[in-house]
């Protein structure tokens, strides 16, 4: 695999990143909205058995291709198993030209100042060597902001860009993502704070090393412009972030040079009881929408 290639994708190609990496806790209500009810399965082994056939569904669908979907996220799982006999990886991009990443916190831990911070990672060394071994481009983590708490932004900025340096030393390019809740009062303010303490932690990070963002979609139109155009940045995405896929494009195709990182609003309508013909239709316009909107972007 060319990481040059994925580079050039990943960094100007149109298009949006699909988010397949919903984990152990957020797969019970992916399976669920999928058509999929816990008396499906009997036990983790089997709910992740299924979770990862309905991935593999939407990555043999025509639609989803590198036309369109520039990069697809993973969960570990997802990552160590196969598609028709090859390894997801490979398969993204040999047989689709998706450029693959992979999910690779923990967790969060307990809320502090306002925020929950990613729990820790003592094996990443480990998994970040399989990863790049696999054919893996990059990696998400994420961390979550409820509060306008400068505190707590801090830390969680802080946190994020220490692993994140870990990440690059392994030749991988991580996406980093302090999402920010969308119901809470302060989301303007939170959003503030966020983007003066992600671009302090930029201007700190060597002239040869680049991350992604991932970020919520913003109050302010074009808050995040200065990163879009940042130097030490490849790419800023967007979270749907419990958006309804309609509001979430719609918020981004006013944010210059952002394009989206949709897990829910991707997979919103698709159903395990529909037929193949019904299934690619309703993910082809949902694709079709999401690009749209980060072009607009």
């Amino acid at each position: 695999m060319s990481n040059a290639e994925m580079t050039k994708q990943m960094a100007s190609k149109d298009g949006f990143i699909a988010a397949l990496d919903q984990s152990g806790g957020s797969t019970p209500k992916a399976l669920r909205l999928y058509g999929v009810g816990e008396d499906a399965y009997a036990n983790d082994e089997e709910m992740f058995r299924l979770v990862h056939d309905m991935r593999a569904r939407i990555i043999k669908s025509p639609a989803f291709n590198g036309d369109k979907v520039i990069g697809a996220i993973l969960f570990e799982r997802t990552m160590d198993g196969d598609i028709d006999g090859k390894p997801t990886a490979e398969f993204l991009w040999e047989d689709c030209g998706v450029v693959p990443f992979l999910k690779v916190d923990k967790g969060l831990a307990d809320p502090e100042n306002g925020v929950k911070v990613m729990k820790p990672m003592p094996d990443l060394d480990a998994l970040l060597e399989r990863a790049a071994a696999k054919g893996i481009f990059g990696t998400k983590m994420r961390s979550v902001i409820d509060a306008a708490n400068a505190e707590g932004i801090a830390a969680v900025v802080h946190q994020q860009f220490d692993i994140g340096r870990q990440i690059l030393q392994h030749g991988l390019v991580p996406i980093i993502e302090p999402e920010v809740t969308i119901t809470i009062d302060d989301k303007a303010e939170a959003e503030d704070i966020l983007l003066a303490e992600i671009t302090k932690q930029l201007d700190a990070l060597g002239a040869d090393q680049q991350v992604m963002l991932k970020l919520t979609l913003p109050e302010k139109t074009n808050l995040y412009k200065s990163l879009v155009d940042h130097p030490r940045v490849m790419r800023v995405v967007a979270l749907s972030g419990g958006y309804s896929r309609e509001e979430a494009c719609n918020r981004l195709s006013r944010n210059t040079g952002m394009i989206a990182s949709f897990s829910r609003a991707l997979t919103e309508g698709l159903s395990a009881q529909q037929d193949e013909s019904a299934f690619n239709e309703m993910l082809a316009g949902s694709i079709d929408n999401i690009c749209e909107a980060s072009k607009a972007g």
